[in-house]
């Protein structure tokens, strides 16, 4: 048997087994009670090998995968709590989008399949996403700003957003925020991004770990690691997602 088929096996009987003494007596028969009159003692004989009717399996390795799966399962159970999104009937595109992102944004890196994280075991990935919204507030005026999502995310509630109680708007604490009926404008850094509002070709944002600029500019490139993604929504007059990778070597 290789590693994989032993560690599957073990799986196996972790999950089926509460406690290693449960597992222990599963592999006792009453042959072994009727000569051995000691319980204990068949335990004993079956931790050691002598006993038993199936897989052996040792007391350590069976703790030590038991706590690794209660683990995961608590990670997973927090993980589907913290997602806002989870279990919600999304129609927009954008709202989609979003919760497409939650997760990645969220914690602060990038969910990679078996063949990417096989590709990439050397590099940490990041992905950072910055919104842009146009549309108009409460009082009927224009607005428009740039959002560090993962900023956002981490300081407020997004359950008004994905159950549809509310509608997300940038704000003048945003990296970026214009108001085109009053002509406010004002850019702030956030934790992940550095404003570059001096450019005279246009607004840049520069990623804070990696320190590669991304470009806003819809007629431009929007920088290494970027993409730039139009998102097609009922909810606002204009919508773009701009998605960046970070890779560091660890």
């Amino acid at each position: 048997m290789d590693q994989e088929e032993g560690l599957k096996a073990v799986d196996n009987i972790v999950t089926q087994f509460n406690t290693y003494e449960d597992f222990l007596d599963s592999q006792i028969t009453t042959v072994d009670l009727y000569y051995l009159e000691d319980e204990t003692l068949a335990r004993q004989l079956v931790e050691l090998g002598h006993r038993g009717t199936g897989e052996r399996v040792k007391r350590e390795d069976f703790e030590a995968r038991k706590a690794a799966i209660e683990i995961a399962r608590l990670a997973e159970r927090a993980q589907k709590k913290t997602l806002t999104s989870a279990g919600k009937d999304l129609q927009d595109n954008f709202l989609m989008a979003l919760a497409m992102r939650e997760e990645d944004n969220r914690n602060g890196k990038l969910s990679l399949n078996q063949q990417e994280v096989n590709a990439a075991h050397t590099l940490k990935k990041q992905l950072a996403s910055v919104i842009f919204i146009r549309d108009r507030n409460s009082h009927g005026q224009e607005i428009s700003g740039y959002i560090d999502y993962a900023h956002r995310l981490k300081t407020e509630d997004f359950e008004v957003y994905f159950s549809g109680k509310k509608r997300l708007l940038p704000r003048p604490t945003d990296m970026s925020f214009y108001n085109w009926d009053t002509n406010i404008a004002v850019c702030n850094s956030s934790p992940n991004y550095q404003v570059i509002a001096d450019n005279p070709e246009g607004l840049l944002f520069k990623f804070k770990r990696d320190r590669k600029i991304l470009n806003v500019d819809p007629k431009a490139q929007p920088g290494d690691n970027s993409t730039r993604i139009p998102i097609p929504t009922e909810l606002y007059i204009q919508a773009v997602i701009f998605d960046h990778i970070s890779r560091r070597k660890i």
